[in-house]
Formats: C-alpha cells, structure tokens, sequence
C-alpha cells in the first residue's frame, strides 16, 4: 500500500494523446513521440513524392523510357550489394543519430548536385532514376529502423499505425504538391524543394533522439541509444535467421509483382503521352510535362485511399486480426486485381488495380512488414531491415525486368502479364504463412498477446 501511495495516480492523457486516440490505443504521454516520428516519415515521403514525377518525366520521355525503366532493376539491385555492406560498417562505428544525420546530410547534397547538373544540361534520365531508388529505400527504411529502435514491441504494435499516417499523408501531400508546383517550376527545382524537406527531418531526428534518451526507463537504455551496433553484417544477419530470410523473401515476390503492374501502366501512358503530343492534343504540354501530370493525379487517388486505410483501418486490423493475419490482406486483393485484369486488361482497370494495390502497400502492407522486426535484434532493425527493404526490394525490381525483357521477346500482352502475377501472389501467400509460423515462435513482449 505505501509502496502505491509513492507511485501516484496514474498520468492523465493529454489532449493529443485523445486526439491521436482516434487512430491507435495511445496511452498518456506517449503522443508526442509518435507525432513527432510520424512528422518526420511525413517529410520524407512528402519529398519523394515531390521528386519521383521528376524521375518519371526523366526517364519515361527518354526513347524506350518504360523498357530502360525496368531493366535498371538488376543495376539498382546490384548496386545494394556493395551499399548494404558499407552502411552496415558505418553503423558498426558511429551511434545512431550520426548514422541518420550522415544519411539525411548526404541524400540532401546529392540533390543539389543533380539540381546543378541539370540545369548545366546534363543528361540525367538514367542517373537520377537510379538514384531515387537508393534514396526512397534506404531513407524511409531508416527511419522505420529508428522507430522500431524506439519503441517496445508492444508499444510499435499499438503506434506504428500512427507513424505510418504520417508516411501516408506525406505521399498523398507530396503527389498533390508534385502536381501543383511541376508546371510553374518546371522540373529541376523540384529537387531544391526536396532536399529542404530533408533537412527538416534532420531536425526531427535529434528532436526524437533526445526526447527518448530523457525518458528512457534506465541508464542501460540510455547507453543503448549512445553506442555503435555490433560488427554482423545485415546479408548475413538475414541468411542466419530463417524468420529474417523470409521477410526478405516476401518483400522481393511483393516488389516482383507490384513493378510488373507498373510496367503495365507505365507503358502505357508513355504510349498515350507520345499520341497525345503528336495529335496536339496533349493542351501545350511536351511529353514529360504530360508524364509527371499524369502520375501526380494518380499518385494522389492512391495515396489518399492510403490515407484513409492508414488513420482508420491498420490500428484495428492489428488490434483485431494480428501482424500474423494482416499479411495476408494485400496479397488477397492482388490476386482478385489480377484475374480481372487477366480477363480483362484494359487502361481502366489497370488504373484501378494499380490504386487498390498500391494503396495497400504503402498502409498497411508497409506497417505491418516493418512491424515484423518489432521482436528482433537492434542489430536487425537497422542492418537487417535496410538489407530487406533494399537489395530483397530492388531484387523484384530485377526480376520484373527480366520478365519485361522476356515478354517483349515473345510478344506478350498485359493479359499473359495478370497471369503470370497470379501464380507470384500464390508463392506470396506461401511465404505469409511461413512468417506467420516463425513469428508465433519468437518471444512476445508484455501485453502483446497472440498477436
């Protein structure tokens, strides 16, 4: 009894805490940490979206651009080869906060870079393109590394739908403000408008870095934030742990089948651009500018069904169905996409398959993958995952590439395309269950239940 009357009432919730209530259980105090992480993946994926028509219009007006598109996957995926390694060295020697700032200050100047380059007339379809794809993978991969770092399994499970809002907002703000400010300002400055969202982030960060290196539960926990990871790499931390080779595997068939759908619509709407520039129908604009249009309009439709998915289904889902069961909702609705598209492929439904599909990943798909990693080693989070979400990732890519190739070989349509996704999401629907099997044997945390 003296021992309670010590402890005190327990803290009342703030009026955040209430506010950010209405997507996930948070509990008092917990709000503005969450808020403040969701801000900072917010900024990031509002800075990719603001770049990615630029990349679009880049390489698409480029001859063949939907062809070259695809078959940079097999550079992209070769290239994580050596980066995932050297990040995983650098992590070895600093602590965590250098390791972000360092990430975030040179993604930062490489903008400006390109920024100069193209405006000196530097060809850079292909560079840029390339460079999106490191950039958007291992800069969003981090900061899910720094949230799971953060937080306790059971707290990630009940607030990583909250920090995924943020990412989901970001997308749907960044493909609207792509779509207002590409025409005015043409192509190149948007990058100096990105490259200063990522300096906010920065900020962010170490706002994050401190708060939590005051509320930690003990001196052990502080040192923990302070100090370097340990020397094993995250290639190897993945082939090592069965549960950790399956999430990457899962990854690569999820990206296989989701850039194969890409191709599709990418295809044609250069196809469409060309015609429409050629007949003067395309209301003055040059092919690029009719391009990154076109993607900024449908990036917006399936980041604001994201949206919407994120603040008010992913938290209950999770609550309700489990990390375990929610693996299995995207996969679902690309099979059901994918026969209808088989029998009937045509731009419309393309369109809405794309939007559904997409939508889906970007909420809860990517909620609940990085919320597999909740349980594991923080070696893991950081090392493993940045393995998983970019050399399993750009795997895919690779090996839609090499379908692209082979289909325009023999001639193939989006038809033989829809049938060929449907027996990948069949193998994605094996490795869910597999995941589901070794995530039930790993240790739960405290009021994490069957989850």
């Amino acid at each position: 009894m003296a021992s309670a009357a010590v402890a005190g009432p327990p803290p009342r919730k703030t009026a955040l805490d209430r506010l950010l209530g209405l997507a996930a259980d948070v509990r008092a105090g917990e709000a503005a940490t969450a808020l403040l992480l969701a801000a900072n993946v917010f900024l990031l994926l509002t800075a990719y979206y603001i770049i990615r028509p630029v990349r679009e219009a880049l390489i698409l007006a480029a001859p063949g651009g939907a062809e070259v598109k695809s078959y940079l996957g097999a550079i992209l995926a070769a290239s994580f080869l050596v980066i995932v390694p050297a990040y995983g060295a650098f992590a070895s020697r600093v602590d965590r906060i250098r390791l972000i700032n360092g990430l975030l200050v040179f993604f930062a100047a490489n903008l400006v870079l390109f920024f100069l380059l193209g405006r000196a007339g530097v060809t850079l379809g292909v560079p840029f393109f390339l460079w999106v794809g490191v950039f958007n993978l291992m800069s969003i991969a981090q900061v899910w590394s720094f949230a799971n770092d953060v937080y306790t399994p059971e707290e990630g499970q009940r607030l990583f739908a909250i920090v995924g809002f943020g990412a989901s907002v970001g997308a749907l703000l960044g493909s609207q403000l792509a779509g207002m400010l590409i025409r005015p300002l043409g192509i190149f400055p948007m990058m100096l408008v990105a490259a200063g969202l990522l300096m906010v982030c920065l900020v962010l960060t170490n706002v994050v870095h401190r708060r939590e290196k005051r509320r930690a539960r003990g001196a052990a926990e502080r040192r923990k934030a302070d100090e370097p990871l340990a020397r094993e790499g995250g290639f190897q931390l993945v082939l090592r742990q069965r549960y950790l080779l399956f999430i990457g595997l899962l990854t690569l068939v999820l990206n296989y089948v989701n850039t194969n759908g890409e191709y599709v619509l990418g295809k044609t709407v250069s196809r469409m651009a060309h015609e429409a520039v050629a007949a003067g129908a395309a209301g003055g604009l040059s092919e690029g500018q009719f391009i990154g249009a076109f993607y900024a309009s449908f990036q917006f439709w399936q980041n604001l069904l994201g949206a919407f998915v994120q603040f008010f289904l992913v938290s209950r889902i999770l609550k309700y169905l489990g990390v375990r069961a929610a693996l299995f909702v995207m996969p679902v609705i690309s099979l059901c996409g994918y026969t209808l598209l088989m029998a009937a492929p045509v731009l419309a439904y393309i369109r809405v398959v794309k939007v559904l599909e997409n939508a889906t990943d970007y909420s809860l798909q990517n909620t609940v993958r990085r919320a597999l990693f909740l349980r594991t080693s923080r070696e893991a989070k950081y090392k493993a995952l940045q393995a998983v979400e970019t050399f399993f990732w750009r795997t895919g890519d690779m090996l839609s590439g090499l379908t692209v190739f082979v289909a325009a070989l023999l001639g193939l349509g989006v038809g033989h395309l829809a049938a060929f996704n449907i027996g990948l999401v069949l193998v994605w629907l094996s490795l869910a269950a597999a995941i589901g099997r070794e995530h039930r044997r790993l240790p739960a945390a405290p009021d994490e239940g069957a989850a």
